[in-house]
């Protein structure tokens, strides 16, 4: 009987180490930074050798490599770097991704690619292109304001002196002969004919009407953007060069390197103009 037990018993030790065995616990996967990094070193490339072809960030790549990923910005942009920097090493990337997911919780989303489309060029278009139309408008309005003021303002006064006695009435005559009288052109000529040889002066006055006035030094920086009223003037100067570009340029009286070069060009016209050091020539 004792023959017959014990294979029994032989048996039932055999097991326990298999038990044991499937109650080991399974090895843990790698982490994405360390499977980057890995794939990294495998295809002998440098962090910056990768972040010059991802277009990531140096701080970036390294933080990734960590698995830091609050340098990202948000989940999306961590998933576009794992993706672009998984092509460069040679792994699957769509696996990283979803690994990540797993991880972190949530998808894709979209929503930042749509912001940025929706408000880059708009700002950009509004810069680089002033909107004439807006400008002149403008302009118009002002000068009727300006002669619709000057002639309620007038007439209440030549009344109260025509009640009144003779008295007032050279008073009410004088303003009139200044206003009648820019006295603007003379001390401007003065100005622009002391001006240095060796730059480019322009001066621009608004004899008979209000323009509108764009003006570059030969940088491409902008001196002056703005409207120019009427009996208003502008001097610029630069080593080099001065680009203008006058709208209603038949109100615009120009001065360029102590030569009078007369009116910019007909009324409501617009003109581009560039003037040099030495005898103006426009162009």
């Amino acid at each position: 009987m004792t023959i017959g037990k014990s294979p029994h018993r032989d048996n039932r030790r055999s097991l326990a180490p298999a038990e044991g065995a499937v109650a080991e616990p399974a090895a843990q996967a790698a982490s994405i930074g360390s499977v980057l990094s890995a794939a990294r070193l495998r295809a002998g490339l440098t962090v910056d050798q990768v972040s010059t072809s991802t277009r990531v960030r140096v701080p970036i790549v390294h933080a990734i490599e960590e698995d830091d990923f609050g340098r990202c910005g948000g989940d999306f942009y961590a998933r576009g770097h794992i993706r672009a920097i998984a092509k460069t090493v040679g792994v699957d990337g769509d696996a990283l991704v979803a690994q990540y997911d797993a991880a972190h919780g949530g998808g894709p989303v979209t929503q930042p690619r749509a912001q940025l489309l929706d408000t880059g060029p708009i700002k950009i278009t509004d810069h680089r292109r002033p909107n004439w139309t807006t400008a002149m408008v403008l302009a118009i309005v002002a000068v009727v304001g300006l002669i619709g003021f000057n002639l309620v303002s007038g007439t209440p006064s030549r009344s109260t002196t025509a009640g009144a006695a003779s008295t007032p009435l050279p008073t009410a005559s004088a303003p009139a002969t200044p206003s009648a009288q820019p006295p603007a052109p003379a001390p401007s000529i003065a100005a622009i004919a002391a001006a240095p040889a060796d730059k480019v002066t322009v001066k621009l006055v608004a004899e008979k009407d209000t323009s509108w006035i764009s003006a570059l030094d030969s940088k491409g920086k902008s001196l002056f953007q703005n409207n120019l009223d009427q009996g208003k003037d502008q001097t610029f100067t630069d080593p080099k060069e001065i680009k203008l570009v006058i709208g209603n340029a038949g109100a615009v009286h120009v001065y360029v390197n102590g030569k009078d070069l007369g009116a910019a060009g007909e009324d409501g016209q617009v003109v581009h103009l560039t003037y040099t050091p030495g005898d103006p020539q426009a162009g």
